[in-house]
């Protein structure tokens, strides 16, 4: 096992009726301001929940922030922020909303001339406005990290960052808020955290069985719990695992100790940027081509996945290997995703594009062994057409 530092501030309050409890962990003298996005919230209850918990408090609403959160909405927001004098941000979704306010937080501490720096320039975050989270849309693990990706529309880019000071103070996790989903964005949650899972787990063995297992333990649950909520979304306790699953896949847990190779990310990000594919369905399209084209480098990890989460234990292996991989492909494609660029009436010119983008920001080492370079992109999305 590699070492490691971990650290996770973040409360989770779990249940139902747990919404109350922003009233215990929110200031009383907090000015607050409620972030959402396309107004869902005000539709199943959820909405009306918040604001009796914010009784007695300023408030101020700052909605419609996109899927994908945009940087120039997401500006806006801050600029309301600091004129009202806000100290406390309460995000209401999924990790849409969640990622947006996290940089609106840091963009609102943030003393340099241009808060597209953290992102792009990856400045440092020295301070952020604390936050916390009511989650509606389990499946990025955001309501449980200090990550978050932004994009910006004006030029197309979907950028990351992080910092200790971006951890949610709490996180309610109320599988009802979740009841009156569209079975789309169910599917996106579980192929989303299904995905965080193996690119954390299918790199190269190091001597760390419990993180293994771990891992695994998520993968079972979402690979039962998944096509459940397919059939039964008002399920309360086939969401609550669901839910509670996507959170574990992401808050750093499985992580530690352990390479990691997020190029599926990274790819899938251009294709989101480009394209405006969902995040889940992006990772669905390239997943399965890179597992394909860095097989021999993940082979003992890809076999011991077989095994473990798919019962593949029979013939040579690349027999084994091909059987995991379809398997992966079939469960994807049972949560109604489609697998393949073509699917999406995506062709060869953006991946030209891609490349190009790649070219340009100097993208390099992608993988847990640093060895997938910009031509090694330029194949695996071949692969995924």
């Amino acid at each position: 096992m590699n070492n490691f530092n971990f650290y996770n501030p973040v409360k989770i309050i779990f249940g139902k009726g747990q919404i109350s409890s922003i009233a215990k962990e929110i200031p009383a003298d907090a000015r607050v301001m409620v972030t959402y996005g396309g107004g869902s919230i005000r539709k199943n209850g959820v909405y009306e929940q918040v604001m009796k918990a914010l009784e007695g408090r300023t408030v101020i609403e700052f909605s419609n922030i996109e899927p994908n959160p945009h940087y120039e909405t997401l500006m806006q927001a801050v600029e309301i922020g600091r004129r009202q004098e806000i100290d406390f941000i309460l995000a209401v979704g999924g990790g849409s909303v969640i990622d947006g306010t996290k940089f609106i937080v840091a963009a609102m501490a943030y003393e340099g001339e241009d808060p597209w720096d953290i992102l792009a320039k990856r400045e440092q975050v020295k301070g952020a406005v604390p936050f916390g989270t009511v989650l509606t849309l389990p499946g990025t693990g955001s309501e449980m990290n200090s990550g978050a990706v932004i994009t910006r529309v004006s030029t197309k880019e979907k950028l990351s960052f992080g910092s200790p000071y971006t951890f949610p103070k709490f996180s309610i996790l109320d599988p009802e808020t979740t009841f009156t989903l569209p079975i789309r964005q169910i599917s996106n949650g579980v192929v989303d955290a299904f995905t965080h899972v193996l690119e954390q787990y299918l790199t190269y063995p190091v001597n760390a069985p419990l993180q293994d297992r771990m891992a695994e333990a998520i993968l079972l649950t979402l690979k039962e719990e998944g096509p459940k909520a397919l059939l039964n979304p008002q399920d309360y306790d086939t969401m609550g695992n669901i839910m509670w699953s996507a959170t574990m896949a992401l808050n750093g847990v499985i992580r530690v100790g352990v390479p990691t190779d997020w190029a599926t990310h990274m790819i899938g990000h251009e294709l989101t940027a480009l394209h405006g594919i969902d995040h889940a369905r992006t990772l669905a399209i390239v997943l399965p081509s890179l597992l394909r084209y860095k097989s021999e480098s993940k082979k003992e990890k890809l076999l011991q996945y077989g095994k473990r989460v798919w019962g593949v234990d029979a013939g040579t292996e690349d027999e084994c290997l091909e059987a995991t991989l379809q398997a992966t492909i079939s469960f994807f494609e049972s949560m109604e995703i489609s697998t393949s660029l073509s699917d999406y009436e995506v062709g060869e010119d953006t991946i030209k594009t891609i490349v190009q983008r790649f070219q340009e920001r100097g993208v390099k080492n992608l993988g847990e062994r640093a060895d997938i370079q910009v031509d090694d992109v330029k194949e695996i999305l071949m692969m995924s057409l």
